[in-house]
């Protein structure tokens, strides 16, 4: 430990120089690394090139000198020399058959028989447009060779054909036993080259056979056919032309350049033009004597510049590991002794800290009281609140019901004053029949005062099932039956003002979970409604919907009258907010209902029709069990 107490460091000259030399270190070890992948990569890369090379140069000797025999069999078949002799008194189409035939099995393009004056007198291709009969080849050496008595060869462009071929030759001698007996024809055999050239298109190189004039006459890519590896001078253009080796062919340049000379026959090359141009080649070059040929092979340096950056890569990840590691090392020299200062320097902190932490917990212990005991009267105050609002809210929902039973007032006075009075007319009838000994006619006043009794025990039992409160208890309700017990309330109001209801119920019955008499208190008080609004209109009808689905029931009620106006849509279901005269309503039926329906999982709405009118939509989860028979009470109506 130093006397300032912190770890020792580098001197700054120092660190400046290792910041100076680490870049310096990485460039020499990465360059260094590639340049020893390349040497090895090159010499791997003309190794293969090499056995590449000597193949392919077997496989195009063989494949050349194997139709070397063919034109001195031919040369000494009975039938060529028979023909040769007179060819103007013998028909040559069996000879031509002949050389077809033998053409056929060997494989070869073409055979052809000339006459001393270098005039094609057979041809197996006598059946083409293009046929070599009638041609004259004194130009060509083959015919020069072979008329000397020696077999010829020959290499260049078809006069007809204007295909690449090689060409066999041999001479046809009718008397071979004279000293000084000169041939009499010449028996030629051209070989195509495109066979060969095939081949090499699967090799991961490129291979050029070039002549010694430098023309390229075989090339695996075709696009380098007939060019030549160095510009040609206008001079030596005109003396090829002249051969007619290459026919009328322009002979331009490869684009072939040589970047790099490595040893004989050895080179990097690249292209500044042509298809290859922008690429690298390691460039081999072998002699073909017996052809009079030279094979060059073109393997792409990719595999060289993969390998110089795999190198680089490599010895810098390692100089990189080896510069880490000692920078580690030293870093956890320094940390350590760092460590140990910080110990010494935390031991009298903590102290302070942790007196400072007893009276910070203390005080915040004492916050943490006050606020939980706050927090608890503030829960209770809310659960009180809470409860306050769900009995004032089933107070205005009884309170609402109340006043449903207040505008059915009139209707249902009306409803049991005339049994009251029928009830009294019968009784005193009854007196009457009973002084005179008439008791058929007594029982039939009492009978007829006991079915007015029931009348009018069934509409208190409505009005009694109306005005009791709800229970909350959901359970599986018929929608139809409770349409149905809210229109008996509604009945002697509906006669009296001559509504027509249509109902459109399914066929089968429908049910919902709810509460029953929650959901028959909405239903009344939307039929209310309707009543309301179609008051003082002409053909006033009610409709009652239900429509379902897999999963949710509608309930719809509509009528024909003046609708509700678009600007209030949106407020209707507000507390306290209604469109009837003051003291004929507190605006809190379609707000209850509405948070009735909400209860119930579903949702109510309301909508203008198109004809005219308003709906009411009730939408609730469909349920799809049928429920078991309720159990009645004596003053309550069955609703399933």
């Amino acid at each position: 430990m130093t006397a300032t107490g912190h770890a020792p460091r580098l001197p700054r000259r120092w660190r400046r120089w290792l910041w100076l030399l680490a870049p310096l270190g990485l460039a020499l070890v990465t360059w260094q690394a590639a340049e020893v992948a390349r040497q090895q990569a090159l010499q791997e890369l003309r190794q293969d090139a090499d056995n590449e090379l000597r193949l392919s140069a077997a496989g195009l000797i063989g494949h050349l000198s194997r139709h070397d025999y063919l034109p001195r069999l031919l040369a000494s078949r009975e039938a060529v020399r028979r023909f040769l002799s007179s060819p103007e008194s013998q028909d040559p189409m069996p000879l031509n058959r002949l050389l077809d035939r033998f053409r056929a099995a060997t494989g070869v393009s073409d055979i052809y028989l000339l006459d001393r004056h270098a005039d094609t007198l057979a041809a197996s291709n006598w059946q083409r447009p293009n046929t070599f009969i009638g041609q004259n080849y004194a130009f060509r050496s083959y015919y020069s060779d072979a008329i000397a008595g020696r077999p010829g060869r020959f290499y260049g462009l078809g006069v007809q054909s204007l295909e690449r071929g090689y060409y066999f030759s041999a001479p046809v001698w009718l008397d071979n036993t004279s000293p000084d007996a000169s041939p009499d024809g010449v028996m030629v055999v051209k070989v195509l080259l495109d066979a060969i050239e095939e081949s090499w298109a699967d090799q991961d190189a490129e291979l050029l056979v070039t002549d010694a004039d430098d023309i390229i006459f075989m090339a695996s890519r075709p696009e380098l056919r007939m060019a030549s590896l160095a510009p040609l001078s206008t001079d030596e253009r005109k003396a090829l032309l002249a051969t007619r080796r290459y026919a009328d062919e322009p002979l331009e340049h490869s684009g072939l350049e040589i970047l790099e000379s490595m040893g004989e026959r050895t080179r990097l090359v690249g292209f500044s033009s042509g298809p290859l141009a922008g690429e690298r080649f390691l460039g081999l070059q072998r002699s073909l004597p017996q052809l009079g040929w030279e094979m060059l092979i073109l393997k792409p340096l990719d595999s060289v510049a993969q390998a110089q950056w795999v190198s680089a890569l490599l010895a810098g990840g390692l100089y990189g590991i080896v510069l880490l590691g000692g920078g580690f090392g030293w870093q956890r020299l320094r940390l350590r002794r760092e460590r140990e200062l910080f110990a010494e320097r935390e031991r009298h902190t903590l102290a302070r800290a942790r007196d400072e932490l007893e009276r910070n917990v203390a005080s915040r212990t004492r916050d943490l009281v006050e606020t939980n005991r706050r927090l608890s009267d503030e829960i209770e105050e809310r659960k009180r609140a809470e409860a306050d609002l769900r009995r004032t809210r089933d107070e205005l929902i009884q309170a609402a019901k109340l006043a449903v039973l207040g505008q059915l007032a009139a209707g249902i006075n009306h409803e049991l004053n005339q049994p009251l009075a029928a009830i009294r007319a019968y009784a005193e009838n009854a007196r009457a029949f009973l002084a005179r000994e008439r008791r058929e006619s007594v029982d039939r006043n009492l009978a007829e005062i006991v079915e007015l009794t029931g009348r009018m025990a069934e509409i208190s039992a409505q009005l009694r099932q109306f005005s009791r409160k709800g229970d909350e208890r959901r359970s599986a309700v018929s929608v139809t039956d409770c349409f149905e017990y809210a229109l008996r309330l509604f009945q002697t109001r509906l006669q009296e003002t001559g509504v027509r209801v249509e109902r459109r119920f399914p066929a089968s019955p429908v049910w919902v979970n709810a509460d029953p008499v929650r959901l028959e208190q909405v239903l009344v008080n939307l039929i209310g409604n309707a009543l309301q609004a179609m008051a003082g209109c002409d053909n006033q009808q009610l409709t009652l919907r239900v429509e379902a689905d897999s999963a949710r029931v509608r309930l719809m009620v509509e009528d024909n009258g003046p609708g509700i106006p678009p600007e209030q849509l949106t407020r209707i279901f507000e507390p306290f907010f209604t469109t009837k005269s003051p003291g004929s309503g507190l605006g809190l039926g379609l707000s209850i209902s509405s948070r009735i329906i909400d209860d119930l999982g579903g949702r109510l709405g309301a909508e203008n029709l198109p004809a005219g009118g308003a709906r009411f939509t009730i939408l609730l989860p469909q349920e799809h069990l049928t429920p078991a028979p309720p159990c009645p009470d004596q003053e309550s109506l069955p609703h399933a």
